[in-house]
């Protein structure tokens, strides 16, 4: 697999680079958000937010603009809302440091197997049309009422799941099994985030039913 490692730190990078370069993966190493933009085609971004010259976030949100590639963030900012703000910004994950090699390996693992299957299903699955909202895993493209919604990867990721089946019932640990994975390692909180984020931008509370303890249910306003 190839992975851009964007990290201006040397002791960070040198020896995280040669540990993935030991497990196969080739590895470009830039230092700067510029260099990263720039950067060719990989498989998957680490993606240090303190860098030099753009903050990571937004380096994640122009990649975003024009790949869909998975993206990890590592990073010592270690509160809610910056893992809040980076999940709402197109982040796959989010790692803090210090963190485990093995447990990066891991999640690298879990993102990547995640996407795969994802590329699967859209290749497989037809439009979902549920009234107003026709979400196409294809194309991955969400229409409301005929105008595209600006989705993150996870936010499209979780919309095409609960849409898959309008009205059912999903459980929060379906959700989270099939949109993030059976091995996430990180907190189900980012769940709920990523759910206000898809109900501010559909317009409407309402288009996604709670159902307190168990999960939730895509249900089109005023059905």
């Amino acid at each position: 697999m190839r992975i851009l490692l964007v990290e201006d730190d040397a002791h960070v990078a040198e020896p995280l680079k040669a540990g993935l370069e030991r497990h196969g993966h080739d590895v470009e190493h830039v230092t700067t958000g510029a260099e990263a933009l720039l950067a060719g085609k990989a498989d998957l971004v680490l993606l240090d937010l303190g860098l030099p010259d753009l903050d990571g976030l937004e380096v994640c949100r122009r990649l975003r603009e024009f790949s869909d590639v998975p993206i990890i963030v590592l990073t010592a900012r270690s509160e809610e809302i910056d893992r809040v703000i980076g999940l709402q910004g197109g982040a796959d994950d989010y790692v803090v440091k210090p963190y485990g090699f093995r447990e990066l390996l891991a999640r690298i693992e879990a993102v990547t197997r995640r996407a795969s299957r994802q590329r699967r299903d859209a290749e497989e699955e037809p439009p979902a049309d549920r009234g107003k909202l026709v979400v196409d895993r294809r194309t991955r493209r969400a229409l409301l009422d005929g105008v595209a919604l600006e989705l993150t990867r996870r936010e499209f990721d979780l919309l095409a799941f609960l849409a898959e089946d309008g009205g059912a019932l999903r459980t929060r640990e379906e959700i989270m099994d099939r949109v993030w994975d059976e091995n996430w390692f990180g907190s189900t909180r980012t769940l709920d985030v990523h759910v206000g984020s898809l109900r501010a931008k559909l317009g409407d509370p309402s288009w996604i039913e709670t159902v307190r303890g168990v999960g939730f249910r895509l249900v089109e306003p005023g059905s």
